[in-house]
C-alpha cells in the first residue's frame, strides 16, 4: 500500500484515516455467559466492563473512528437498541447504523452491511470488529489495520490474528502458514486453516509451538469478494442480502427486510467465508502483537481489572458496598446491598434487581447453561 492510499494526521508516521476504508461495527448478541448482568435488553457491548466510565461500545468506536473517519463507522444492531446505541455515539450519522429486526449471526449482519457499502462505494474496503472486545496498545492495533487493508487491497480476505500469551481454550486458533508478499503487509501470512476452540493440553501444544494465533473474528477485505466468497458457500443468503441493498436507501426499505430478513440463514462468517476462504488458500493474518480480549465470562472481567493478579478482589458497580477478607475473584453489582465476602477465593458474585448468581472463575463459562435452562423453563422474565 503506498502513501496514497493514506490521509496522513502530521503525528510522526502514524496514519490518521485510510482511504476506502470503513469500519463495520457489529453490535448484537446478549453475552450469555456474563448473565445477570448483561440482559437482552441492555447486552454487553453496552456497559463499561473495564473501570473506564465508557461502554465497550464506545471504546470500539473511539478506537476506530480516527482509523476510518467518524462518518465512515458504520453499526449493525437490533431495533431494541437503537436509542441506546446513538445515545452512546452521538457523531454516528443516520445512514450508518443498521438495524435488524431480529438477530441472524454475523453472516447476515456483516454481509449486510457488505452489501449496503459496495452498492454505495464500489470498490469499498470494510473491516468487521466487534462491538465487545478489549484492546490494549491503540497505536499497535491501528499499525495491524492498516497492514489489513494492504492485503484487503490485494484481493485477500484478511483476518487480526492475536499473539497468544497463554493456553487459552475459550478461543479458537488460527494456523500460521506462509509469508504472504503484500506490498505495505510486511508481517501478512497465509492461513493454513481455522481450530475450533480446544481442549488445554492442545492449546499448550498450539502455544508452545508458535504456530498459531488466537481468533478475534477481525475481518477486513473488499466488501465485492467478501460477498463473492460467501456467495459460493451460501448463495440464498447473498441473494437476500444484495436484495436488502438494493433498497436500502429507498422507501421501499421496510417492506423488503420484512419479507427478507426472516428467511436468512443464521451462521457465523467463520463458517461460510473464512474457514472455506482459508482452505482455498484466499485467507491471510496479519499477527496483532496487542493485548485484546473478547471479555466472555467474568473470569475475563476478573483479569481485566486486577491485572491479572489472582489474590486481589474486583469491584464494579457505581454504588458497590463490599466488605472482604482474605477473598479473590470479583464482585459486579448494580444495587446498594451491602455484600460480604469471607475467606472464600477465586469467587464471582454477581447481584442485580432481580437476579443472583454466585460461582467461581473457574466455573464462569458455564453460566451460559444457566440461561439455555432459563430460555428451556420460560423464565424469560429475567433473560
Amino acid at each position: 500500500m503506498t502513501d496514497s492510499t493514506m490521509r496522513w494526521a502530521g503525528r510522526g508516521t502514524e496514519p490518521d484515516a485510510v482511504d476506502r476504508f470503513y469500519a463495520v461495527i457489529p453490535a448484537g448478541g446478549i453475552g450469555s455467559r456474563l448473565w445477570p448482568l448483561s440482559r437482552a435488553d441492555a447486552p454487553k457491548f453496552l456497559h463499561d466492563l473495564t473501570g473506564s466510565g465508557q461502554t465497550l461500545l464506545k471504546e470500539t468506536w473511539d478506537r476506530l473512528s480516527p482509523i476510518a473517519g467518524e462518518d465512515r463507522v458504520m453499526i449493525v444492531t437490533g431495533r431494541a437498541h437503537r436509542a441506546a446505541v446513538e445515545a452512546q455515539l452521538p457523531g454516528l450519522p443516520d445512514h450508518n447504523i443498521v438495524l435488524e429486526s431480529e438477530p441472524k449471526d454475523s453472516s447476515a449482519a456483516i454481509g449486510l452491511a457488505a452489501a449496503i457499502l459496495e452498492k454505495r462505494e464500489p470498490g469499498v474496503i470494510i473491516g468487521s470488529f466487534a462491538a465487545d472486545h478489549v484492546i490494549g496498545d491503540l497505536r499497535r492495533f491501528r499499525q495491524a489495520v492498516v497492514e489489513a487493508v494492504a492485503v484487503a487491497d490485494a484481493g485477500y480476505i484478511a483476518t487480526i490474528g492475536i499473539m497468544p500469551t497463554e493456553p487459552a481454550i475459550g478461543f479458537g486458533y488460527i494456523k500460521r502458514g506462509a509469508d504472504l508478499e503484500v506490498e505495505g503487509a510486511p508481517t501478512a501470512l497465509l492461513v493454513e486453516r481455522f481450530v475450533e476452540k480446544p481442549d488445554l493440553d492442545t492449546a499448550r501444544g498450539y502455544v508452545e509451538s508458535g504456530g498459531y494465533l488466537w481468533n478475534a473474528s477481525m475481518f477486513i477485505t473488499r466488501a465485492d469478494v467478501l460477498l463473492a466468497e460467501m456467495e459460493k458457500t451460501k448463495p440464498d443468503l447473498v441473494h437476500g442480502l444484495r436484495r436488502l441493498a438494493e433498497v436500502w436507501d429507498t422507501p421501499e426499505r421496510g417492506a423488503v427486510v420484512d419479507r427478507v430478513w426472516p428467511g436468512l440463514e443464521k451462521i457465523a462468517i467463520d463458517y461460510s467465508v473464512a474457514e472455506p476462504a482459508a482452505a482455498a488458500g484466499r485467507l491471510a493474518v496479519v499477527p496483532g502483537d496487542f493485548s485484546w480480549d473478547d471479555v466472555g465470562d467474568f473470569a475475563s472481567i476478573a483479569k481485566l481489572q486486577s491485572g491479572g493478579r489472582g489474590s486481589d478482589l474486583a469491584i464494579l458497580g457505581a454504588h458497590a458496598r463490599v466488605l472482604a477478607d482474605s477473598s479473590s475473584g470479583i464482585v459486579v453489582t448494580d444495587s446498594d446491598r451491602l455484600i460480604t465476602l469471607i475467606g472464600v477465593e477465586n469467587i464471582v458474585v454477581v447481584d442485580t434487581q432481580d437476579a443472583l448468581l454466585v460461582t467461581t472463575s473457574e466455573h464462569a463459562q458455564r453460566v451460559k447453561s444457566v440461561v439455555d435452562a432459563l430460555k428451556l423453563s420460560g423464565r424469560t422474565d429475567v433473560l
